[in-house]
Parts: structure tokens; C-alpha cells; sequence
């Protein structure tokens, strides 16, 4: 599924001689930049103003976005991790811990249900 991605984004990366700055940590430090610049559009802004922003920002929302996935798909390919199965899992491994019928319409962590 990401495979074409992933191509997309090491031949940005490498045509470009950044490998030699990607390590673990700066990668997630990236990752988490990233997050938060997606945060920065919601700041402040109570639930109307969140959802006109949306509509007003897409754009530059989607853009933010493109860039929490580039760091996600580098640091799957750079620590050998099939991000779609770990996704399945994941997905699976939630589906047990909150079961629809204790957790539907709740925010309840798994632990307290």
C-alpha cells in the first residue's frame, strides 16, 4: 500500500544527501514538529471556529498532514516495519481492549471499562 510512497520519499531524501541527518531521534523529533504545526491550526479556537478553519485551511491542513505521513513512512522503512500490518495489528489488538458494547459512546481508557 505505501510501497510507492516510501520509493517517493527516499529518492527525495537521498537526491537531496539528507540520510546522514534521519536518525531515530531527529526523525521523531520531525514527526513530532510535524504533529504539532497540525495542533497549531485548532489552537484557541473553540468548535465553530474549528470547523470554518477546516473548510477555510484544508489546504494547508492536508500539507501538514503530508508531512507527519513523510516522517511516518521514512521511519517505517528506516527500521524495517511494515506500517500496514503494525496498523491491522494495532487496529486488532484495540478492537479487543475496547469491545463496542462496554465502550460505545465512552472515552473510557480500556483499564477503567
Amino acid at each position: 500500500m505505501f510501497t510507492e510512497l516510501i520509493k517517493k520519499i527516499i529518492k527525495f531524501r537521498d537526491d537531496r544527501d539528507w540520510k546522514q541527518f534521519h536518525n531515530p531521534k531527529d526523525s521523531a523529533v520531525g514527526l513530532m514538529l510535524e504533529a504539532a504545526e497540525v495542533m497549531e491550526h485548532f489552537q484557541w479556537k473553540n468548535e465553530a471556529e474549528m470547523l470554518e478553519h477546516v473548510k477555510t485551511h484544508k489546504t494547508e491542513i492536508g500539507e501538514e498532514l503530508a508531512d507527519v505521513l513523510y516522517w511516518l513512512l521514512l521511519m517505517s522503512h528506516v527500521f524495517d516495519i511494515d506500517l500496514e500490518k503494525a496498523f491491522i495489528d494495532k487496529l486488532e489488538k484495540n478492537d479487543k481492549k475496547y469491545p463496542v458494547e462496554k465502550s460505545k459512546g465512552k472515552h473510557t481508557k480500556y483499564s477503567e471499562l
